[in-house]
C-alpha cells in the first residue's frame, strides 16, 4: 500500500515521468494496481486549475482509479459542531434529538471512512493488488483511509505499541497538520478555515471496529480517549506542530516530553489495555451497515453522563481476568 499527494498535472495535463515510472515499477508487466482518490471526480478535475490533478489513464494504463470522496474541511467541522450541540441540548425530545443526530451527519462521515478503508483492504487481501491512496495533499484523508486499512488488516497494528507506532508512522512523520487542525474544539466560537476533525475521525472509527471486534484490540476506550485529549491540549509533545520539519526546527523532541514513554511506563500501561484482549491473527472486517455504526458514547457524552458504572464493570473483568 502507498500513500501520496495529487499529482501535479496542472490545466495542461502535465506528464511527470519519474511518477510514471515510480508506479510502474510497484507492478509486474502483468499485474493491476487500484488507486483510491479521496476526492469526488469533479473535485480532482477542478484541482487541475490550481495546479492539481489525478493520474491520466493513458499515462499509468496498469492503475484503476476509483474515487471515493472523504469530507475533510469545513463541511466536517460543521458536522463536529452540530452533533456537539446536539449531545448537549439535554431539552429536546428523544426523536428531536435523532433528527438533529442525522442531521450533523456525523455517523455518514464515520461510514464513509471505513467502507473506504475496507475497499483499500479489500483490494490488497482479496485481490491481491497494490493500492495507492491520496486526496488533495495527502496528510487528511490519505492518512485516515491507510491507518484504518492497516488496523484492518494487520494483527499488530491492534496492539498497544503496534498502534503507537501506527498513529507515529501514519499520522504524525506523515506530516498530517494537527497544530492546524486541532487549534479549536467544537465549544470554540472561532471558525478557523484550517480546522477539521480528522484524526478525532479516525479515533471514532478505531471505537467502531474495538466495538464489533471487543476481543481483537489490545487497547481499551480509555487510550482513544486520551489521544483525542492530547490531540488538542497535551502537556506531551507528541501532537504538536504540523509536521516533521516543524517539529525538528522547534526542537520539539528535545524540549518535551513524549506521550508514548508516559503511556509505556508499567504503571500507566495497565490502565489502557483491553483484559479481553486475545490475538487475532485473521482480517477484522467492520459491518457498515446502519445498525452497526453507533454514536460514541463514552467521547460525545463524557461529560454529561457519568461512566461510574461502566468504570466499575471494566475494573471487574479486569480483575476476573488477572485473577483466572
Amino acid at each position: 500500500m502507498l500513500r501520496s499527494s495529487q499529482p501535479l498535472t496542472g490545466p495542461n495535463r502535465r506528464r511527470c515521468r519519474e511518477d510514471e515510472l515510480l508506479l510502474a515499477t510497484v507492478l509486474d508487466e502483468d499485474e493491476r494496481g487500484f488507486i483510491i482518490d479521496t476526492r469526488s471526480a469533479q473535485a480532482a478535475k477542478q484541482a487541475r486549475m490550481s495546479g492539481g490533478g489525478t493520474e491520466s489513464k493513458s499515462f499509468y494504463p496498469q492503475w484503476r482509479r476509483l474515487h471515493r470522496p472523504l469530507e475533510r474541511g469545513r463541511p466536517l467541522q460543521e458536522s463536529f459542531i452540530k452533533l456537539v450541540e446536539a449531545c448537549n441540548d439535554s431539552s429536546i425530545s428523544m426523536d428531536r434529538w435523532l433528527s438533529r443526530l442525522d442531521g450533523s451527519r456525523w455517523l455518514s462521515h464515520v461510514k464513509a471512512a471505513l467502507s473506504t478503508a475496507c475497499l483499500a483492504a479489500q483490494c490488497l487481501d482479496r485481490e491481491k493488488a497494490s493500492v495507492l491512496v491520496h486526496g488533495a495533499e495527502g496528510t487528511d484523508t490519505t492518512l485516515l483511509v491507510t491507518a484504518l486499512a492497516q488496523l484492518i488488516l494487520d494483527p499488530s497494528c491492534r496492539t498497544l505499541l503496534g498502534f503507537q507506532g501506527l498513529l507515529q508512522r501514519e499520522w504524525i512523520e506523515a506530516g498530517h497538520p494537527f497544530h492546524l487542525r486541532c487549534a479549536r474544539s467544537a465549544y470554540s466560537h472561532a471558525r478557523l478555515k484550517q480546522e477539521a476533525p480528522l484524526f478525532l475521525l479516525f479515533l471514532d472509527c478505531v471505537w467502531q471496529l474495538s466495538r464489533q471486534f471487543p476481543f481483537s484490540l489490545e487497547f481499551s476506550e480509555q487510550l482513544l480517549l486520551t489521544l483525542f485529549d492530547s490531540a488538542y491540549a497535551s502537556a506531551y509533545g507528541t501532537f504538536l506542530c504540523n509536521s516533521e520539519k516543524e517539529r525538528c526546527l522547534c526542537k520539539v523532541k528535545e524540549s518535551t516530553h513524549s506521550l508514548w514513554a508516559w503511556l509505556n511506563q508499567p504503571g500507566e500501561k495497565k490502565k489502557y489495555l483491553n483484559p479481553l484482549y486475545t490475538h487475532n491473527p485473521l482480517v477484522i472486517w467492520p459491518s457498515v451497515e446502519p445498525q452497526s455504526i453507533q454514536l460514541w458514547q463514552g467521547l460525545f457524552f463524557r461529560w454529561i453522563r457519568s461512566s461510574q458504572y461502566l468504570d466499575e464493570a471494566w475494573a471487574e473483568i479486569q480483575h476476573l481476568v488477572e485473577s483466572s
